[in-house]
């Protein structure tokens, strides 16, 4: 039985909207969230959506799944948040509209929420002022450990507006595109003694507790305490959209870390969840049935 380790998500929901017309909910927090209910957790999501039709389907498929949606705002001046998703070599490329909802998320009531726990955010909805200033309020009164999913996507962000998340974090997850553009001493493509390398001053550099490195079909490394894990790529699968593979990442890391799974175990099963999510359309699940298939085989391991 999982344990009822309290884990706030805050960031942007949005919909990913595909070149035939299909679209997708989806932003990374909002992912992670969801990925976090279908594995039975009850996280609390912190967002904002338009006073409009996307937002009223968001607000319902939230109901639908389980998820609380207390913590989601609506924003009567701003829209529900929008990516326009190309794939180009089975990679995403990303048009994100500005002057989304969740670009102005309000203070929660900071009564009603945990103060102690996990709490994850990534760095795309702190691109404006009025949600970083939120996000700031929450990290105040939050005494527990704090998970900062890094997603740069231009123009966006600046080492100045993320460099300071990095400092707040214990645990932060990139990839080594983002490594490379957040430091002056690693190439965005090297062998794994040279992103130890970097991966351990970047670490001791921001007083990192963990720091992960997903390469892709690669697998990914993880630092911990100046110690350097590995973990290979999973077994082939057909990858049909890459969208989200990081963010269920993310969401089974967070997973192993509330239930105090071992390093290499939360790995794993992270690297292997999110290698399932590639053979989709979507970065989200509406099958119980597979998080439950996934829990029963973490379980019996």
């Amino acid at each position: 039985m999982l344990t009822r380790c309290p884990i706030t998500v805050f960031g942007e929901v949005l919909f990913d909207c595909f070149p035939d017309g299909t679209e997708v909910l989806g932003g990374a927090p909002f992912n992670v969230a969801w990925h976090l209910r279908g594995f039975g957790l009850s996280p609390f999501f912190i967002s904002r959506v338009g006073a409009d039709g996307r937002g009223e389907e968001i607000r319902s498929a939230m109901s639908s799944w389980g998820l609380d949606t207390s913590f989601l705002q609506t924003d009567l001046s701003h829209p529900t948040g929008r990516v326009r998703v190309t794939i180009a070599d089975d990679e995403p490329h990303y048009e994100i509209v500005a002057e989304s909802a969740y670009d102005v998320i309000q203070p929660p009531d900071c009564q009603r929420l945990p103060a102690t726990g996990l709490l994850y955010h990534g760095s795309l909805a702190l691109r404006h002022s009025a949600s970083a200033a939120s996000l700031a309020a929450l990290k105040a009164r939050h005494r527990g450990k704090i998970f900062l999913d890094v997603n740069l996507r231009s123009p966006w962000w600046s080492p100045q507006s993320v460099l300071p998340l990095v400092d707040d974090a214990d645990h932060v997850k990139l990839n080594a595109a983002e490594l490379a553009l957040l430091t002056t001493d690693s190439p965005a493509e090297a062998d794994v003694p040279s992103l130890a390398a970097s991966l351990h001053c970047f670490a001791r550099r921001h007083h990192l507790e963990t720091l992960i490195l997903t390469r892709g079909a690669l697998g990914a490394l993880f630092w911990s305490d100046g110690e350097l894990v590995s973990v290979g790529p999973a077994a082939h699968t057909p990858v049909v959209d890459t969208v989200g593979a990081g963010d269920g990442f993310a969401a089974a890391f967070l997973l192993g870390l509330s239930q105090k799974w071992p390093l290499q175990e939360s790995l794993e099963h992270a690297r292997d969840f999110a290698a399932a999510l590639v053979t989709r359309r979507g970065a989200t699940i509406d099958e119980a049935s597979v998080y439950e298939e996934f829990l029963a085989s973490w379980s019996s391991n």
